[in-house]
Protein backbone atom coordinates (compact mmCIF):
# COMPACT_ATOMS: atom_id res chain seq x y z
CA UNK A 1 0.00 0.00 0.00
CA UNK A 2 1.08 3.63 -0.56
CA UNK A 3 2.14 5.86 2.23
CA UNK A 4 0.42 9.02 2.68
CA UNK A 5 2.31 12.43 1.75
CA UNK A 6 2.48 13.56 5.38
CA UNK A 7 3.96 9.95 6.58
CA UNK A 8 6.93 11.11 4.73
CA UNK A 9 7.62 14.40 6.68
CA UNK A 10 9.48 13.78 9.73
CA UNK A 11 8.52 16.37 12.81
CA UNK A 12 11.11 16.93 15.04
CA UNK A 13 9.84 18.65 18.41
CA UNK A 14 11.48 21.40 20.26
CA UNK A 15 13.36 22.36 17.18
CA UNK A 16 14.50 25.42 16.62
CA UNK A 17 13.54 26.24 20.76
CA UNK A 18 10.97 24.84 22.73
CA UNK A 19 7.44 24.63 21.50
CA UNK A 20 7.87 24.84 17.61
CA UNK A 21 7.34 21.71 15.93
CA UNK A 22 9.91 22.06 13.06
CA UNK A 23 8.41 19.65 9.92
CA UNK A 24 11.37 18.27 7.57
CA UNK A 25 11.21 18.46 4.03
CA UNK A 26 14.37 16.71 3.71
CA UNK A 27 12.82 13.85 4.41
CA UNK A 28 10.57 14.04 1.72
CA UNK A 29 13.36 14.62 -0.67
CA UNK A 30 15.37 11.45 0.43
CA UNK A 31 12.73 8.78 -0.82
CA UNK A 32 12.27 8.15 -4.13
CA UNK A 33 8.60 7.72 -3.77
CA UNK A 34 8.07 10.30 -1.73
CA UNK A 35 9.56 13.23 -3.97
CA UNK A 36 7.43 11.74 -6.81
CA UNK A 37 4.19 11.84 -4.56
CA UNK A 38 4.92 15.37 -3.47
CA UNK A 39 5.87 16.65 -6.88
CA UNK A 40 2.13 15.02 -8.74
CA UNK A 41 0.51 16.12 -5.00
CA UNK A 42 1.04 19.39 -5.44
CA UNK A 43 1.00 19.57 -9.58
CA UNK A 44 -3.05 18.18 -9.19
CA UNK A 45 -3.98 20.94 -7.17
CA UNK A 46 -2.98 23.77 -9.62
CA UNK A 47 -4.06 21.46 -12.56
CA UNK A 48 -6.45 23.89 -13.51
CA UNK A 49 -4.62 27.06 -13.39
CA UNK A 50 -3.21 29.03 -16.35
CA UNK A 51 -0.04 30.11 -16.11
CA UNK A 52 3.44 30.79 -18.18
CA UNK A 53 5.80 31.00 -15.83
CA UNK A 54 6.96 29.27 -12.78
CA UNK A 55 8.94 31.05 -9.99
CA UNK A 56 10.14 29.59 -7.09
CA UNK A 57 12.79 30.99 -4.37
CA UNK A 58 16.03 29.44 -3.07
CA UNK A 59 16.46 27.16 -2.68
CA UNK A 60 13.92 24.79 -2.31
CA UNK A 61 11.12 26.43 -3.87
CA UNK A 62 13.88 25.54 -7.06
CA UNK A 63 13.31 21.74 -5.91
CA UNK A 64 9.62 21.62 -6.03
CA UNK A 65 9.34 24.52 -9.03
CA UNK A 66 11.55 23.02 -11.81
CA UNK A 67 9.74 19.85 -12.12
CA UNK A 68 6.72 21.34 -12.01
CA UNK A 69 7.89 23.64 -14.80
CA UNK A 70 9.60 20.98 -16.73
CA UNK A 71 6.59 18.71 -16.60
CA UNK A 72 4.44 21.41 -17.95
CA UNK A 73 6.62 22.75 -20.64
CA UNK A 74 7.11 25.94 -18.78
CA UNK A 75 10.07 28.49 -17.84
CA UNK A 76 11.46 28.77 -14.39
CA UNK A 77 12.47 31.90 -12.71
CA UNK A 78 14.58 31.99 -9.78
CA UNK A 79 14.39 34.39 -6.84
CA UNK A 80 17.71 34.85 -5.00
CA UNK A 81 19.02 35.88 -1.72
CA UNK A 82 21.05 39.56 -2.72
CA UNK A 83 24.18 39.15 -4.60
CA UNK A 84 23.66 35.96 -6.30
CA UNK A 85 22.36 36.84 -9.60
CA UNK A 86 24.92 38.27 -12.32
CA UNK A 87 22.29 40.35 -14.44
CA UNK A 88 20.47 42.93 -13.56
CA UNK A 89 18.05 42.79 -10.75
CA UNK A 90 15.19 43.94 -8.86
CA UNK A 91 15.11 43.45 -5.04
CA UNK A 92 13.04 44.07 -1.84
CA UNK A 93 13.62 44.10 1.74
CA UNK A 94 11.21 42.30 3.97
CA UNK A 95 10.80 41.76 7.68
CA UNK A 96 10.99 38.17 9.46
CA UNK A 97 10.56 36.92 13.03
CA UNK A 98 14.19 37.67 13.91
CA UNK A 99 15.51 40.68 11.97
CA UNK A 100 15.44 41.56 7.58
CA UNK A 101 16.11 39.60 4.78
CA UNK A 102 16.27 40.67 0.87
CA UNK A 103 15.62 38.68 -2.20
CA UNK A 104 15.76 39.43 -6.11
CA UNK A 105 15.21 38.20 -9.65
CA UNK A 106 16.62 39.47 -12.65
CA UNK A 107 15.23 42.17 -14.08
CA UNK A 108 13.85 40.15 -17.66
CA UNK A 109 12.48 37.28 -16.11
CA UNK A 110 8.97 38.39 -16.21
CA UNK A 111 7.32 39.92 -18.98
CA UNK A 112 4.50 42.95 -18.27
CA UNK A 113 0.90 40.48 -18.56
CA UNK A 114 2.68 36.98 -17.79
CA UNK A 115 0.14 34.82 -15.58
CA UNK A 116 2.63 33.90 -12.77
CA UNK A 117 2.54 30.27 -10.65
CA UNK A 118 4.47 30.85 -7.79
CA UNK A 119 6.14 27.20 -5.84
CA UNK A 120 7.97 26.75 -2.67
CA UNK A 121 8.06 23.84 0.30
CA UNK A 122 6.56 25.96 3.05
CA UNK A 123 4.51 28.79 3.79
CA UNK A 124 4.52 29.66 7.75
CA UNK A 125 3.56 33.32 8.43
CA UNK A 126 3.74 34.76 4.30
CA UNK A 127 6.30 37.13 4.79
CA UNK A 128 8.50 35.67 2.23
CA UNK A 129 5.77 35.16 -0.47
CA UNK A 130 4.34 38.90 -0.33
CA UNK A 131 7.84 39.94 -1.16
CA UNK A 132 7.76 38.09 -4.01
CA UNK A 133 4.68 38.99 -4.89
CA UNK A 134 5.22 42.73 -4.74
CA UNK A 135 8.70 42.10 -6.78
CA UNK A 136 6.76 39.84 -9.41
CA UNK A 137 3.99 42.51 -9.75
CA UNK A 138 6.65 45.00 -9.78
CA UNK A 139 7.77 44.05 -12.99
CA UNK A 140 4.29 43.73 -14.43
CA UNK A 141 3.11 40.07 -13.96
CA UNK A 142 -0.06 38.53 -12.26
CA UNK A 143 0.09 35.94 -9.64
CA UNK A 144 -2.39 33.04 -10.89
CA UNK A 145 -1.28 30.70 -8.40
CA UNK A 146 0.50 29.91 -4.88
CA UNK A 147 1.14 26.23 -4.69
CA UNK A 148 3.38 25.10 -1.67
CA UNK A 149 3.91 21.17 0.06
CA UNK A 150 3.72 22.64 3.51
CA UNK A 151 1.26 24.95 5.17
CA UNK A 152 1.58 26.07 9.08
CA UNK A 153 -1.97 27.00 9.32
CA UNK A 154 -1.47 27.87 12.89
CA UNK A 155 1.00 31.21 11.34
CA UNK A 156 -1.55 32.44 9.72
CA UNK A 157 0.21 32.92 6.46
CA UNK A 158 -2.97 32.54 4.49
CA UNK A 159 -4.90 35.26 5.83
CA UNK A 160 -1.47 37.35 4.75
CA UNK A 161 -2.12 36.29 0.78
CA UNK A 162 -6.19 35.94 1.16
CA UNK A 163 -5.93 37.71 -2.62
CA UNK A 164 -4.42 34.99 -4.33
CA UNK A 165 -5.25 31.08 -4.33
CA UNK A 166 -3.25 29.21 -2.19
CA UNK A 167 -2.67 25.54 -2.32
CA UNK A 168 -1.28 23.09 0.00
CA UNK A 169 -0.20 19.93 -0.96
CA UNK A 170 -0.08 19.49 3.35
CA UNK A 171 -1.58 21.63 5.94
CA UNK A 172 -0.52 21.49 9.33
CA UNK A 173 -3.02 23.12 11.89
CA UNK A 174 -0.58 24.37 14.53
CA UNK A 175 3.14 25.80 13.99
Amino acid sequence: MMKKLEEYVVSIPDFPEKGIIFRDVTSVLQDGEGLRLAIDTMQEKIRDIEYDVVVGPESRGFIFGTPIAYNNKKPFVPIRKAGKLPRETVSISYELEYGQAQIEMHKDSIRPGQKVLIVDDLIATGGTTEAMIKLIEGLGGKVVGIVVLIELAGLKGREKLKNYRLESAICYPGN
